[in-house]
């Protein structure tokens, strides 16, 4: 009976998530262009819709200059509001 306890401790313990990095901060960019379509993708669900910071892993500065450039781009046209 002990055992299982500890063991049961030891996986909560371990299976507790990793925070997610930044992908800006990590790769050391810079700037965030709304024509990088590939990149900004990335950072929306399968319903086009912007993935929040839990979900992305963004930091704060690198999330509203995500968004603000999905923004942008589907102004321009190249990313779509909604999914076809």
């Amino acid at each position: 009976m002990i055992k299982q306890n500890n063991q049961s401790n030891q996986n909560k313990q371990n299976s507790q998530k990793k925070e997610k990095q930044c992908f800006f901060c990590v790769n050391k960019e810079k700037n965030i262009d709304y024509k990088d379509n590939e990149t900004l993708r990335r950072f929306t669900s399968s319903y086009m819709k912007i993935q929040p910071r839990r979900r992305s892993g963004l930091c704060a500065l690198h999330q509203r200059k995500v968004s603000t450039a999905i923004k942008q781009s589907r102004i321009a046209g190249l990313l779509a509001f909604v999914p076809k």
